[in-house]
């Protein structure tokens, strides 16, 4: 039996811009894409804290500090929202029970202030 964990997050991004005529995705700052260890075209979730909408879409390269929302996407954030970017995996219990998840934070220009592993002291 496989569940679903975290895989990485970016925890509190402040979205840049917001393109309904794009064709689709999220385009991420190569730095935080690096820091969270996304990978191109990854599935992610996407969770705004300023209006609760919650929706999935993909990964490509964006600009240096960029948070853009592109395509039907851009429907659901304004410009200067706060977003968390997460992305899963299927584990089995036994390495569920030692996945430590990469958490990636940053400042309101989208810069890494701190990156971590989550704790996973309840998994034994």
């Amino acid at each position: 039996m496989n569940i679903s964990l975290l895989r990485t997050k970016i925890h509190r991004a402040t979205v840049t811009g917001a393109d309904l005529n794009y064709e689709g995705s999220v385009s991420i700052c190569p730095d935080l894409i690096k820091a969270s260890g996304l990978l191109m075209n990854e599935r992610v979730d996407i969770y705004n804290c300023n209006n609760g909408a919650r929706f999935s879409t993909y990964v490509i390269k964006g600009k240096k500090g960029e948070i853009c929302l592109n395509g039907a996407a851009a429907r659901h954030v304004q410009k200067g929202d706060l977003v968390i970017i997460c992305s899963y995996c299927g584990l089995n219990m036994d390495e569920a029970k030692k996945h430590e998840p990469t958490v990636v934070f940053v400042n309101a220009k989208n810069k890494v202030t701190e990156k971590r592993k989550e704790d996973r002291k309840n998994n034994k």
